[in-house]
């Protein structure tokens, strides 16, 4: 069975893509530069505006008009034809590495005060820069993160306090 994941435009547009097209997307080549598409005899230029890795979010500039894409896998998509989610309530006090990379800044320290959206650390990856935000407000409890240091897939990075 082929993997099939939903890219959502605008939240106006679907389109469904396979593991195999997926991949011929590189959006790691698109950070920082215009890339020039030629498609059906048309013109493209295309610029990564902003990155969300995480959340599978992406700005991004076709010939001028600016686009927010966002991809959905398949367990994406079959939480959401089961009424589920993901409860994000157990994970808003770990922050974990979203794929292996590299700690380009780590911005907070034990026992900062954050808010939701501050700026906690890089991660690069595949030649982009993500930046992890915070998921809620609250206390730095641990950072087990250095300038510099290598992370695998899944290693907690940051833990704020838990919530009362």
């Amino acid at each position: 069975m082929d993997e099939s994941y939903r890219i959502s435009v605008d939240d106006s547009y679907e389109f469904q893509l396979n593991a195999n097209d997926l991949e011929q997307i590189d959006l790691a080549e698109l950070s920082g530069q215009k890339v020039h598409l030629l498609h059906n005899n048309k013109s493209f230029t295309i610029e990564l505006l902003k990155s969300d890795f995480v959340n599978r979010n992406y700005r991004i500039k076709v010939n001028g008009n600016t686009y927010q894409l966002t991809i959905a896998t398949p367990l994406d998509q079959l939480i959401k034809e089961m009424g589920l989610s993901l409860g994000n309530d157990s994970f808003e006090d770990e922050i974990h590495a979203p794929m292996p990379g590299i700690i380009l800044e780590v911005n907070v320290a034990e026992g900062d005060e954050v808010k939701q959206g501050d700026f906690l650390c890089v991660l690069e990856a595949m030649k982009m820069e993500n930046t992890l935000t915070a998921p809620r407000d609250g206390v730095v409890k641990s950072v087990t993160i250095a300038k510099g240091e290598t992370v695998d897939k899944g290693k907690l990075l940051i833990e704020l306090e838990k919530n009362d």
